[in-house]
């Protein structure tokens, strides 16, 4: 008697395959396109607050680095523009992706760090990041509190802005100036441990060195306002100047 064959199972049901997982995007952020228009609003506001006419950008040897190139600079750090016995040395955060690119402070579009120095007295014409060596000059320097440059200041850490506080401690030591300018309020509070420091004159010196605290001027942050930078700033000149002025 022939055998029966056996009945076939069903088919196990294929499991579908998953999509493949895309690529994760580039967490860098570039500063937007619009705040070079900003810039030129503010540069507006700025010459009908302090009652002049600012003059035209100095762009000789300037240039302006691609996406590509504001990448690349990830990382990447700007030297720092010093010398001993300084007037001020002004000390930013860190590099922008903008300054590192092209290897020179505050170049980013939109930062107000040039045009309120020229609207507060600090320099006698309106300059750019490309101008900087004159700053030395007229007796400036600038410094930040972390050298590698990243798309914005929040993506330093606390531990990073300690370290930092204490490399500027060290290098105000060793070069002297008359002042040190902080410019980030938050940055100051969290790389010096204080968290009720307010913009100004700070009750603790670095030897014999007076620390004031300025807003940021970047473009990105919150103060980026001319009347605000303009009265800071303007306060901390009067200083300056009161402090240069024989007895």
């Amino acid at each position: 008697m022939p055998k029966k064959a056996k009945p076939k199972s069903p088919a196990k049901p294929t499991k579908p395959t998953k999509p493949a997982a895309a690529k994760p995007k580039s967490r860098v952020r570039l500063p937007p396109d619009n705040l070079a228009n900003k810039t030129a609003s503010s540069l507006a506001l700025i010459a009908t607050q302090s009652g002049s006419q600012l003059p035209a950008l100095t762009t000789s040897g300037s240039w302006k680095p691609t996406r590509d190139q504001q990448l690349a600079a990830v990382r990447k750090r700007v030297p720092d523009l010093i010398a001993p016995d300084l007037t001020v040395l002004f000390c930013g955060i860190n590099p922008g992706l903008y300054s590192a690119a092209v290897g020179h402070h505050f170049a980013g579009p939109g930062n107000l760090f040039y045009p309120t120095l020229f609207a507060t007295g600090f320099t006698p014409r309106l300059l750019t990041a490309f101008d900087e060596p004159e700053l030395l000059r007229l007796g400036y320097g600038v410094t930040n509190l972390v050298t590698r440059s990243t798309a914005g200041a929040e993506d330093i850490s606390k531990p990073e802005l300690i370290r930092g506080a204490r490399a500027l401690r060290r290098k105000v030591l060793e070069y002297k100036p008359r002042f040190v300018a902080v410019l980030g309020l938050i940055a100051y509070r969290q790389g010096f441990e204080n968290n009720k420091a307010q913009v100004g004159r700070q009750d603790e010196s670095i030897g014999d060195t007076t620390v004031w605290l300025l807003p940021n001027p970047s473009g990105l942050n919150a103060f980026h306002q001319p009347a605000l930078l303009n009265q800071m700033f303007g306060d901390f000149h009067a200083a300056v100047a009161e402090a240069l002025t024989p007895a």
